[in-house]
């Protein structure tokens, strides 16, 4: 699929603004600040879904495809792929939608693992009747 036809996927779940802070000496945008945010929109969708606190437990497929400038305006669209009895598989994607005159692009994407933890830390079942939605979907 050509580039400016595709378009993000999944749930808009965080979006944020780049800022200088967040840049390396080059003034590109760090690709450690950019997963940290991908990590924070996972975790919203996933305890979202689970009804619970969740964990990262690891991060797969990640490439980043065009840098990221201070004032660009990034977007993390989340998508469900996978439901075990504790985990939960997400789709992260990130787009650049600098402003609204030109075509936003896609930053990065990476599949990211979480694991539905209780106060202590422990691993919890994710609850039937939440597996059952995302099974009916």
């Amino acid at each position: 699929m050509s580039e400016s036809l595709k378009k993000p996927e999944g749930t808009l779940s965080l979006q944020t603004i780049a800022m200088p802070a967040d840049t390396n000496w080059s003034g590109d945008v760090f690709g450690g600040w950019i997963v940290s945010q991908m990590d924070l929109a996972g975790a919203i969708h996933a305890e979202r879904f689970s009804k619970g606190r969740c964990a990262t437990i690891s991060i797969n497929q990640m490439t980043f495809l065009v840098p990221v400038k201070v004032g660009d305006v990034i977007s993390c669209y989340t998508k469900l792929l996978k439901v075990g009895n504790t985990s939960i598989q997400i789709q992260i994607e990130v787009w650049d939608s600098h402003d609204e005159s030109r075509q936003p692009k896609q930053v990065t994407e990476g599949i990211f693992t979480f694991v539905a933890v209780d106060v202590k830390g422990n691993k919890r079942q994710i609850p039937e009747e939440v597996k059952q939605k995302f099974l009916a979907v």
